[in-house]
Order: C-alpha cells, then structure tokens, then sequence
C-alpha cells in the first residue's frame, strides 16, 4: 500500500477502504507522508467527496491519532458542545452553567478565534487571572466535583486533524463537507462525552452559507456521531446578524454575564435555552422540550446558572469579582456610529461585524496576533429595528488600533429597508 496509488484511487472517485483511510493518517501523523501527497489527497476529495463509510473512518482515524479523554470514571452524564464559529457568539458562557447547575456534567474543550470568528478561550482569559491550561487529570477532577470544566485542547489529542486543518488551510479545501465534519467529529469524539449538541451557523458570518450545505454538514455529523454510539444533535442557527449585541471578549463576558442574571439578549437566551433542552432530553431529565426549557429557565431565575459560572471562575483561579461586579472589566473608549438614513434595518452583514472588531483588536489575523480584550462593538439595534437618520446604530469600543477602517467596514455592514424584515433564529433541526 502506498499514497499514490490511494491518491489516483481517490481523484479517480473510487472508495477507500478503512484500511487504506487508516494508512492515509497514521502515515501522515507520523511524517511518513510529505505535505505534498496529503495536499493532493484532500484536493481529490475537495472535488470527489467521500462516502458516508469513507468519512466515518476517516473520522475514527483521527481521533485514533492521539490521546482521547477517557470520562468513563466521571459519574454522570457527560456533555459537549461546539459551534461552527460566529460573530458575538458567546453560548458556550451561558449554556454550559446553566446545563452544570441542572447536575448534568459538562467537559469542554473549546478554541481561540481567529479572523471574524471569536473564541471562547479567549473570552474566558478577559476575567483576570482565568486559567484555561488544566492537565486532563485536574480537567476530569474538576467536572466530577463541579459539573463544568472548559479548557484549551491539548497537544495531545487529535495529532492528525492538527495537521490536516493546517493544511488545508493553505490548499483552498477548507469549504469540504467531508472533511470540516471529521474534524469537527473526531475532536469531539477524543473528547469523551455521551452527548454532543452541535449549533451550525448558517449565513453571513459562517462557514455555511447556505442552509442546503448546513443540512448536508449537520448530517454528516450526526451520522458519525450516532455510529460511534453517541447522542448528536445539531441545531441550524442564523448568522446573517451577529448573536446578541456584543462583539468582542469583555464585552461578550458582560453580555454572557447579563443573560445568566436573566437580562439579556431574546436571542441568545433563546438559543442557549434550545440547545440545553436537548442536552437534558438526552441526559433523561426531561422528555419534552417545552419540561427541559422550563427547568433551565429556572435556573436563570434561580441565580443557580450564574452561581455556577462564578464556581468555575474561581476554580479555573479566576477573578470571581468580575461575574458579580462586570464594570471591572476594562473597556476601550467608546465612538458612536450614527445611522446615515432613517429606515428598516434590513441586514446586519455579521463577517463585516467581525472583521471591523478584530481590526479594533478583538480578535487574530494571524494565530500569532495579540488580542485586546477592552475592544469591539455593542450593537444598539438589530434586524427589524426602525432607526432615524443620526440615531445610534452602535458603540466602538476602541483603543489606539484600526479606528477608522474599522468604522468604515462597520458602516457598510448595514442594510436598510422601507419595511420591517421578519427574522428566525432556529432554522432547523437534525437529531
């Protein structure tokens, strides 16, 4: 067996075997495959695609390819989530609380952002001192003792999809159904919990663009999780606007911060409360969705969510201060963007919104680039919304970096319209 000939297989449309697929990994994790081969493999299956078959072993291949988390010792139901990357999306801060505060175990290993796209590791390290580096060992503890632990990905997990998403990267195959779900799947599989609710961004600001490609993605991944013998959920959700109205990392923790204490956005208290219910469907302490959506709601309610998130701030060595008191957070200088026309607020382009908040500081261009967390925009009206000529359309918080590029982009991030658009935030369903 060599990769040629797997190559020529693959650009000829033919399926691989698990054999070969396993082949095609371990060889190229262990350097015995050169860059150039694997790039002309994934470009064949750019153009080819693959199997149901072909992209569940590719799948199983990956995440065999390092350490996997073995949760097994944790009593309990364990759960994940991941989103495909948006702008404002600051879930994961909402929901893993209030899911946690229900008993239900949430082990999450998140990301850090890069382009327009924010990362939740970076959210967390806004909170002073807030320590994302736990060896699995205090990562399994923590979850056992407080339900909720959310750390970086560790170097040891997953080598192969490392490589790989590096690679195509730097080959134009990013945008293959195939591949964006076993790597997706393979991380979350290594990590070991028995459901996994997964929120597709659909539009603007996501890799989908389309909600025909999101119900292939989300299909594909459901497919493979269930036949690793997982509970998957995926849930399409909107991002032709950004999720709530603050981007950038303080901000989003003080948003995040407002929805546990029951004051924040409709949407995105309404899709952190969608996302739970099938968490607790799944975890078998409710059968409806409407029973799970109550009892999380009454978390909010409670304080018990938030007390939940203040538990894991202070057991990641966080600064607790900052959930009860948000104004420590240091912000930039605000700059008003005024509305240059009076109308319907038609679209709200989200990869715009983005773009102009890391060019403020909030987020990377490179995997190298410093992150600001005193920076970005709070929106101040949302699709639907009627503005006036000169009200204000949004804050920049700024600091010394981008300012007036970022406004211009921001500007042209807005569309208008005589009449009201009608907005959804869930789109659809794949379970």
């Amino acid at each position: 067996m060599n990769a040629l000939d797997l190559i020529i297989k693959k650009r000829d449309g033919l399926e691989l075997t698990k054999a070969e697929i396993d082949f095609l990994i371990d060889e190229y994790t262990e350097n015995k495959i050169p860059d150039y081969q694997m790039s002309a493999f994934l470009m064949a299956t750019y153009f080819n695609g693959m199997t149901e078959e072909e992209t569940f072993n590719m799948t199983m291949a990956m995440q065999r390819s390092g350490k996997s988390v073995d949760l097994s010792l944790i009593k309990g139901f364990k759960v994940d989530k991941h989103s495909t990357g948006g702008v404002g999306d600051k879930t994961t801060l909402v929901l893993a609380p209030m899911v946690a505060s229900l008993g239900i175990k949430f082990a999450k290993m998140s990301g850090r952002g890069l382009g327009h796209t924010g990362g939740t590791l970076d959210k967390l390290e806004s909170i002073r001192n807030f320590n994302v580096n736990l060896s699995i060992e205090d990562f399994i503890d923590q979850v056992e003792h407080i339900n909720l632990a959310i750390i970086g990905q560790t170097s040891e997990i997953n080598l192969a999809d490392k490589k790989l998403y590096a690679l195509r990267d730097v080959t134009g195959t990013v945008p293959s159904i195939p591949l964006i779900a076993s790597s997706i799947m393979s991380k979350k599989l290594a990590a070991g919990a028995d459901a996994i609710i997964l929120d597709v961004k659909v539009g603007s600001g996501a890799f989908m663009p389309n909600e025909t490609e999101a119900i292939k993605l989300a299909t594909a991944m459901k497919d493979i999780g269930q036949k690793a013998g997982k509970k998957v959920t995926c849930v399409l959700t909107n991002m032709d606007e950004p999720l709530g109205y603050a981007v950038g990392n303080s901000l989003e923790v003080i948003e995040a911060i407002n929805t546990l204490n029951g004051r924040g956005p409709k949407d995105l208290t309404e899709l952190c409360l969608t996302l739970g219910s099938y968490l607790v469907i799944d975890a078998g302490l409710e059968t409806t969705l409407e029973g799970a959506r109550a009892i999380l709601y009454e978390q909010i309610k409670n304080g018990k969510a938030l007390e939940k998130l203040a538990e894991l701030v202070k057991s990641q060595l966080g600064d607790v201060d900052y959930i009860y008191h948000p104004e420590l957070f240091d912000l930039g200088d605000i700059i008003e963007l005024k509305a240059t026309k009076s109308g319907y607020i038609s679209k709200i382009d989200s990869y715009k919104v983005g773009h102009a908040s890391m060019l403020l500081g909030a987020g990377r261009e490179t995997l190298d680039s410093d992150i600001d967390y005193s920076v970005g925009i709070v929106l101040q009206k949302k699709v639907g919304d009627y503005v006036y000529q000169g009200e204000t359309l949004a804050l920049l918080y700024v600091a010394d970096k981008n300012i007036e590029e970022a406004t211009k982009i921001l500007e042209s991030a807005y569309s208008y319209s005589d009449t009201q658009i009608d907005t959804k935030l869930i789109l659809n369903v794949v379970r």
